[in-house]
């Protein structure tokens, strides 16, 4: 026992020494506040040209948690302007209640509400949340089926979903404290998990698109991520979820590539080598570490190498390049091998943000 006691602490400080020290260039903090403050000055990145965008979002929230976790108040307060500016002048960009791709935006005002206690953000997020898992009216069969059986009326089992679905109400959960978000989330989380997980640990782009498309995989990699970081040791459905992290990371250190990247199609090993889902890969793997659930000897070398790698990607302005677009699945490998590939995309931006705040925790 006394050697083992020893040993804890020791294995610690080595997952530890792996995500920190890094060289010139691939310093987290400095690295974040490049992509950061970049954003300050962006132009909106909308859903269908009418609304707030996932990956904006995520960029969004992504800098509110860089704001706090290094103290930077101008930047805090740069997003806390930007929002106001929303609601009180460009009140039409704000996302409807009706899609999952939509709905995930009241995670942004509920982090907000966690950090400031300001009333006004929890009255914008939280109904966001609620109306996930209340029926509307013109509601057809298969949505009205899935909420029959306790789960979001706005549930179609694409992989991304397993983040849309799960981050806001995760979000509702830390603001109100009320477990029935979490337990909707878990609930959620393992649905996707049972249908669209394959033995390896991956997930094909969708059941009828038998491909592991990088990004697709990152949001399932992330997702578990976030839950995990929040459900309690009893809750019932941890162990199924931690079962599904542990399989996918398994398999995602054996395709990690020698320059530390995952590829755009992760097990072919001539398709090119894709930021934003390395770094949310990166992400996962990183939390994975520094909470435990993954074995440092093992992993802590395949974060460090991730993020070594992905900060090359990353110019002067803050832009990270080689980030593939909003891309819709479709059974053809080639597709996916042609997929334009852009600079600054907020996609990227965003899962960058995710690598930053994890290392600076």
């Amino acid at each position: 026992m006394f050697l083992f006691l020893l040993i804890l602490p020791i294995k610690f400080l080595i997952a530890q020494s792996e995500l920190a020290a890094f060289p010139a260039g691939a310093d987290p903090k400095e690295i974040g506040h490049k992509i950061a403050h970049r954003f300050i000055t962006g132009k909106h990145m909308l859903h269908a040209g009418k609304w707030i965008s996932y990956p904006e979002t995520f960029y969004w929230t992504g800098t509110i948690n860089y704001a706090h976790l290094t103290g930077d108040h101008v930047l805090m307060q740069a997003m806390k302007d930007r929002l106001s500016k929303l609601t009180a002048s460009e009140p039409q960009l704000l996302p409807p209640k009706n899609h999952v791709d939509l709905n995930m935006f009241g995670s942004l005002p509920l982090r907000l509400y966690q950090l400031s206690k300001d009333k006004n953000y929890l009255d914008l997020g939280l109904p966001y949340a609620d109306t996930q898992w209340e029926v509307p009216q013109n509601a057809n069969p298969t949505e009205k089926d899935w909420a029959q059986k306790e789960y979001s009326w706005q549930t179609r089992l694409w992989i991304d979903d397993m983040y849309m679905i799960t981050i806001v109400q995760a979000a509702a959960f830390q603001a109100t404290g009320d477990p029935k978000y979490l337990d909707r989330a878990a609930k959620e989380m393992v649905l996707y998990l049972d249908e669209l997980q394959r033995p390896n640990g991956l997930f094909y782009h969708a059941p009828d698109v038998p491909f592991y498309w990088g990004r697709g995989n990152g949001w399932m990699a992330a997702g578990m991520t976030e839950l995990l970081r929040m459900l309690p040791q009893d809750h019932p459905d941890r162990p199924r979820i931690l079962k599904g992290y542990l399989t996918m990371m398994n398999s995602l250190k054996k395709y990690q590539t020698r320059s530390g990247m995952w590829n755009q199609l992760i097990d072919q090993s001539d398709c090119w080598a894709e930021t934003s889902g390395s770094a949310m890969f990166a992400y996962a793997i990183i939390s994975g570490v520094k909470q435990g659930w993954l074995e440092p000897k093992k992993y802590s070398p395949v974060a460090r190498n991730a993020w070594l790698a992905l900060a090359k990607y990353v110019d002067d302005k803050g832009a990270v390049s080689e980030v593939c677009v909003g891309t819709n699945k479709k059974n053809d490998k080639q597709y996916y091998y042609d997929r334009p590939r852009h600079t600054g995309d907020y996609h990227g931006q965003a899962a960058y943000m995710w690598c930053v705040n994890a290392l600076l925790e």
